[in-house]
């Protein structure tokens, strides 16, 4: 897939991940608002490695030259089983569509790989986000101890052939 420029206001462009945006991606998922307090243990160590970034379609949304070209958000889809793995934005770039449009690519290569539904595991303050994007509701993760000490709401995105 080429990459493509969003209707925002200020185009963003999204492209395939590469190694050297590891450290970038760690540190938007370390850095996110969504896990302070209560949440921040689920992501202290996490890490986006290369080796993650080479073994999954990852994806970035970067900003347009007011924004310094700087990595806004990403994904990364899992094909199997299939699954969206993680789905940040920046806090900073909230708001601005950016994640529905990081969805909508999402739905796009799971569309080109044959996927017929997409599973997520949704971080509990995301679960608003996922209704509005179209994913539905399946049930309840359970709380996994130390890891993840609550519960977690599972959805599915439905791929429509093309």
């Amino acid at each position: 897939m080429t990459p493509r420029t969003s209707p925002l206001s200020r185009p963003v462009t999204i492209r395939r991940a590469v190694a050297r945006d590891a450290r970038r991606l760690t540190r938007l998922v370390r850095g996110s608002g969504a896990y302070a307090g209560q949440y921040a243990a689920a992501v202290a160590g996490y890490r986006v490695g290369p080796d993650y970034i080479e073994a999954h379609r990852v994806f970035v949304a970067v900003g347009a030259e007011e924004d310094g070209g700087r990595v806004l958000g990403f994904y990364s889809l899992v094909l199997a089983p299939p699954e969206l793995d993680l789905l940040f934005v920046a806090d900073e770039a909230q708001g601005r569509g950016i994640g529905r449009l990081l969805v909508a690519h999402m739905r796009s290569e799971a569309r080109a790989a044959r996927l017929d539904r997409v599973r997520v595991v949704s971080h509990v303050p995301a679960e608003d986000f996922y209704h509005r994007v179209g994913a539905v509701r399946t049930g309840i993760v359970p709380a996994n101890p130390p890891a993840v000490p609550w519960d977690r709401p599972e959805f599915e995105f439905r791929i429509s052939a093309a």
